[in-house]
């Protein structure tokens, strides 16, 4: 057992089960335990590897595409912001591809929401140099325009999980069986937040609802739709949600979320349809597959580029990077993109406009 574990066991010994939500973050986020505030994740001595750190040709595509869409919108004074930014990897791709966009390292600074002091000063070191300064909250965002994106952020969000029980839910709860920590159902009842969900769902079916995620996702759009910019959000996940992805990753594989709390990586998909509807009145993009995403952006002739004059043994590392990223049976497809912007602002290089969005999910 480990501390976390019998923290949350004497607590809900005595005051009751715990919702989904509850034990995420307490997993995730308590001061002394929390995974992501005692260690850094990331990498072959973490729990899994994202795709920054897979090739740093995510990082540059992306910074383009970022900077593209700065010059679309005239080239202001802004913000660079991203969310969950790990070792800082992505960011420093972003800001190294950018070096010769003109004005784009003169009239843009860097925000990075942040809450591990373990990952700050990863970030620090590798962007050293850079005009970086980190916040813990989104509504501490600047008000200025502003260029956001979030890679595998919002799927580590606290979810809560809802089973359907007739017209009503019952909600996933966490208790105890006897010292072990095990999850259970709350009695059925009505969840007006989920009532249009009974046209879709069936008795048993799982809905999963992410309440930090409108916060965020709002406190973006917020000043994107007042003064200008762009939002792009890359995560595994789909448009609608349905049905139980609350997992965890330990050691590079899949692990009971409930054996080691504050030990392994807790997430769940994300729905995107549900962080579109809370950044209105940007206009969403149609969700695209990460790797038809980097294809259009031209990560195959990036690769050929970066393959000249590697030896074998690092040609065939790269190239076994590139199938990672974009390939169906990789995170090609798992994977997904949206693209948020200000009503009349083109969409980001990539990217095609979603018709809109007509009535409550």
């Amino acid at each position: 057992m480990t501390e976390l574990a019998g923290i949350l066991a004497r607590r809900i010994a005595a005051t009751g089960p715990i919702t989904l939500a509850e034990y995420m973050a307490e997993c995730l986020l308590n001061p002394q335990h929390g995974y992501y505030a005692t260690r850094d994740p990331l990498g072959a001595a973490g729990d899994f590897t994202t795709a920054p750190e897979i090739s740093q040709m995510f990082g540059e595509l992306i910074g383009l595409c970022l900077a593209q869409s700065w010059l679309d919108q005239g080239a202001p004074q802004a913000v660079l912001a991203e969310a969950g930014p790990g070792r800082g990897t992505l960011m420093a791709d972003i800001w190294r591809a950018t070096k010769g966009v003109p004005g784009f390292h003169d009239r843009v600074q860097i925000r990075l929401i942040e809450a591990s002091p373990v990952l700050r000063q990863a970030q620090a070191d590798r962007l050293a140099g850079a005009p970086v300064e980190w916040l813990d909250r989104f509504d501490a965002l600047p008000e200025a325009p502003l260029w956001f994106v979030a890679n595998e952020f919002f799927d580590a969000l606290p979810i809560r999980q809802f089973q359907r029980s007739g017209s009503g839910w019952r909600e996933v709860v966490v208790g105890l069986e006897g010292e072990r920590l095990t999850p259970g159902l709350s009695p059925p009842a009505p969840l007006a937040e989920l009532a249009p969900r009974l046209a879709d769902t069936k008795d048993g079916d799982v809905v999963e609802i992410c309440p930090a995620a409108g916060p965020a996702i709002g406190a973006v759009a917020q000043r994107i739709a007042a003064l200008g910019g762009a939002a792009v959000i890359v995560d595994y996940g789909d448009w609608h949600s349905r049905g139980d992805t609350f997992q965890a990753m330990e050691d590079h594989a899949y692990a009971d979320p409930f054996a080691h709390p504050g030990r392994a990586d807790l997430t769940a998909h994300v729905d995107f349809e549900a962080l579109a509807w809370a950044a209105r009145p940007l206009r969403a993009s149609r969700l695209a597959p990460q790797g038809a995403l980097l294809r259009s952006l031209g990560i195959e002739a990036r690769a050929a580029r970066l393959a000249q004059g590697m030896t074998r043994e690092a040609r065939h590392r790269h190239l076994a990077a590139l199938r990672r990223l974009t390939d169906g049976d990789e995170m090609g497809t798992l994977f997904k993109a949206l693209a948020l912007v200000p009503a009349g602002a083109p969409m980001p290089p990539g990217f095609t406009p979603a018709p809109a969005l007509v009535e409550t999910p």
